[in-house]
């Protein structure tokens, strides 16, 4: 089959226009992805379940619908999904190895709505145990490599789904975000990723055995990454809507963006926290950016919600420790708790916290989520989008220590490695819509990324705004050696 008349770096909406156009088939755009996989993928080792069959079954599929004048959102445009979603008949393990060979029974909602939609499945993107590191390792499947430097980690849990995207192999990656799951990644590979608001999209199948909604399931979302802020819009719009079960009375009903160019756009900073190491080029890049929003007429300065970030960064430490480990017998978890007493840090003692939470201290913590949601709504009746890093720094040196001895270099110093989830959590905590959008580079040449939060359920508004950013200064650029 000869090689289509399209970059494998081409937006997913870009390779749409063209499928609608005639100017490429599916077929052939499979193809394409499938070759880059098999001669890229052995050193990146991001896509760790290959289905090219069952991606060329559906691209004939595509094809033959398109030539009978059928249309859906994503026709015969390929794909990735993060190994964690449920796809039916397909493993999914989440990287625990006590789950190794378990297959999923149905399609969770998100890649339901994906197939339905007419998209090709190239097979499954690689994650850490139990989706619960920044990078992507785990002894089901191995180290996921960044295509940036193959020394580095791309992210975590989706660091699959962005060395893919990354290195061309993938127009469109559907993953998951509880700790930035989706934005970390986006940022260390110098793609973009969006975490919807907590409701916007169907929050279940995403972790195995995850087979129904469960109303304290609070945090984690499902989320798409991509090479550019339109494509994240095209995949949020497919996916929107209530929960099965939900839907027989609820409809979502988007509001559209607040403004439609970068005039009219409230920007808020948010202050440095003298508790949290980021690195100076970070700053920089945030800095400069600040400044060409002004310059274009936006109204930028420094702001944010009233309430503690201290406080909040310890709240959101024990829901999520409460959240994320409940799979473990209580004598793990109370040795486990014994020992980050002993540090005597106030952030191992929130974790501490969270891995014997009662239920009446977790009904308390839920009130206390409350009350910052409540915040931000008063902080978003002033602002637009708030405007912060997505990480520390950039992509870090894979790492093999303990979790709980792991350490950040950050211009100099170490810093402690669980810090990480200090920018992710800005939005986490309160269920608020975030994009992870390329920020820049590094004097050595590695991405920078930032995150733009904005109002809860008003997610098309942040994407607006980074479009805008986008269109204006560029945004993805593909990594030296994968052109």
């Amino acid at each position: 089959m000869p090689t289509p008349d399209i970059s494998p770096f081409a937006r997913a909406v870009d390779m749409m226009a063209a499928l609608d156009a005639g100017r490429v088939s599916s077929a052939e755009l499979v193809e394409m992805h499938i070759a880059r996989i098999a001669r890229l993928n052995p050193a990146l080792n991001a896509v760790i379940i290959e289905t090219f069959d069952r991606a060329r079954a559906m691209a004939a599929e595509a094809d033959a619908r398109r030539a009978r004048g059928e249309r859906t959102p994503l026709l015969g445009l390929p794909h990735t999904t993060k190994e964690s979603n449920a796809v039916a008949g397909m493993l999914q393990s989440a990287g625990i190895p006590e789950l190794a060979g378990f297959r999923a029974s149905e399609d969770g909602p998100v890649p339901a709505a994906v197939f339905a939609a007419g998209a090709p499945l190239l097979g499954k993107t690689n994650i850490p145990v139990a989706l619960g590191d920044w990078q992507a390792d785990s002894p089901n499947y191995g180290r996921t490599n960044n295509p940036w430097d193959l020394g580095r980690s791309p992210g975590g849990s989706t660091g699959g789904g962005s060395a893919a995207l990354a290195a061309g192999l993938t127009p469109l990656e559907f993953g998951s975000d509880i700790g930035g799951s989706t934005r970390v990644p986006a940022a260390f590979c110098g793609v973009y990723g969006l975490r919807p608001s907590e409701t916007a999209w169907p929050r279940f199948g995403a972790f195995p055995f995850s087979t129904a909604p469960n109303p304290s399931a609070v945090l984690a979302v499902q989320g798409p990454l991509a090479r550019s802020a339109h494509d994240l819009e095209l995949a949020f719009r497919l996916c929107a809507g209530p929960d099965p079960g939900e839907d027989a009375a609820w409809r979502l009903e988007l509001p559209p963006s607040r403004h439609q160019d970068l005039r009219g756009f409230r920007v808020a900073v948010l202050p440095d926290q003298p508790w949290v190491p980021v690195s100076s080029e970070m700053r920089a890049r945030r800095d400069e950016l600040a400044g060409w929003l002004a310059a274009q007429g936006a109204t930028v300065a420094q702001a944010s919600p009233q309430f503690d970030w201290r406080q909040h960064f310890l709240d959101y430490m024990k829901v999520l420790t409460a959240r994320t480990s409940g799979g473990q017998p209580i004598e793990q978890r109370q040795e486990l708790a014994r020992n980050l007493r002993a540090t005597g840090d106030d952030s191992a003692n929130a974790v501490a916290d969270g891995l014997l939470l009662s239920a009446i201290d977790y009904a308390l913590l839920l009130d206390a989520r409350e009350r910052y949601r409540a915040a931000y709504r008063q902080f978003f009746r002033d602002w637009d989008v708030l405007l912060t890093p997505m990480a520390l720094g950039e992509a870090f040196p894979h790492q093999t220590a303990p979790f709980t001895q792991r350490t950040l270099e950050i211009d100099g110093a170490m810093v402690e490695y669980r810090l990480e989830v200090f920018y992710p959590q800005v939005a986490t905590m309160a269920g608020q819509p975030a994009v992870a959008f390329p920020g820049g580079f590094t004097a050595s040449g590695l991405p920078l990324g930032l995150q733009a939060v904005g109002p809860y359920l008003e997610d098309l508004t942040v994407l607006r705004f980074v479009q805008l950013i986008e269109d204006a200064r560029g945004g993805f650029v593909a990594p030296p050696g994968y052109e």
